[in-house]
């Protein structure tokens, strides 16, 4: 079981922070620059990228917005050098926590990433503190009434998929990072739409939390991940969706 499909879940009924459009365009803009720049602004040719695009029109961006956040990372356009930062740190009760962030001031964004960390019961570690800790994977969340599970299991497996896992209420597919397109375009191609799709530092265990370090572990999680500069964040809790949901 992983807190990880149940986080996501839980954020959706939320509403999530990311739900504000200005902030979430942000986000998008970042990753669009900072994919065109490191694999080039041919997504052909470029699965990162596509990937960016895509969750980009998934989230209603206009095309001329992408596209000029593409310009931008080719260096075809005028832009912010954005540079990618992963911060460490500890949540509640030794929860491992990684910060995938996209900033253009590193002294700014360190500076706020450890007052979070230091607000909410946690604390910001030394680079390799625990990193270790995670994978990274593609990482895919379906309803369990999408389809029997040997039946999906069938698919992703013959697709490239690594495992298939019963969380509950949700299936969580594995793949390897190339995997990740073909298994998700075969889920698609199954009538399937995933709750989440993703490549993402996936955590090899997990520390149960409840009470009150649940609710503040939830507290910091939506604290790091409503910071502008944060991309993703990747965390080794678990704790009940009833704890989740009344933080």
């Amino acid at each position: 079981m992983s807190g990880h499909s149940k986080w996501h879940s839980i954020k959706h009924k939320k509403g999530a922070l990311d739900a504000k459009r200005g902030k979430l365009f942000t986000k998008f803009i970042k990753e669009l620059t900072v994919a065109a720049r490191t694999g080039g602004g041919d997504p052909d040719a470029n699965a990162r990228l596509r990937k960016a695009i895509s969750d980009a029109k998934a989230g209603n961006m206009p095309n001329d917005t992408i596209d000029r956040a593409i310009r931008r990372g080719t260096g075809e356009e005028e832009g912010v050098n954005y540079e990618e930062i992963t911060y460490e740190g500890y949540g509640p009760g030794g929860v491992a926590l990684l910060i995938e962030s996209v900033t253009d001031n590193r002294n700014r964004t360190v500076a706020e990433i450890r007052h979070i960390f230091s607000k909410n019961g946690g604390n910001l570690a030394a680079a390799g503190a625990v990193a270790w800790m995670f994978e990274k994977k593609g990482y895919i969340v379906v309803e369990k009434t999408a389809k029997p599970e040997d039946e999906l299991f069938d698919i992703v497996i013959e697709a490239g998929a690594d495992d298939l896992r019963d969380d509950e209420d949700n299936f969580e597919i594995i793949t390897a990072p190339e995997s990740f397109e073909a298994v998700q375009n075969a889920i698609k191609s199954a009538g399937i739409t995933p709750q989440v799709a993703e490549i993402e530092m996936v955590p090899q265990n997990y520390i149960k939390l409840e009470g009150s370090q649940a609710s503040q572990m939830v507290k910091l999680m939506e604290a790091l991940e409503d910071h502008d500069d944060v991309q993703k964040v990747s965390a080794n809790f678990d704790m009940s969706e009833a704890d989740m949901a009344a933080a």
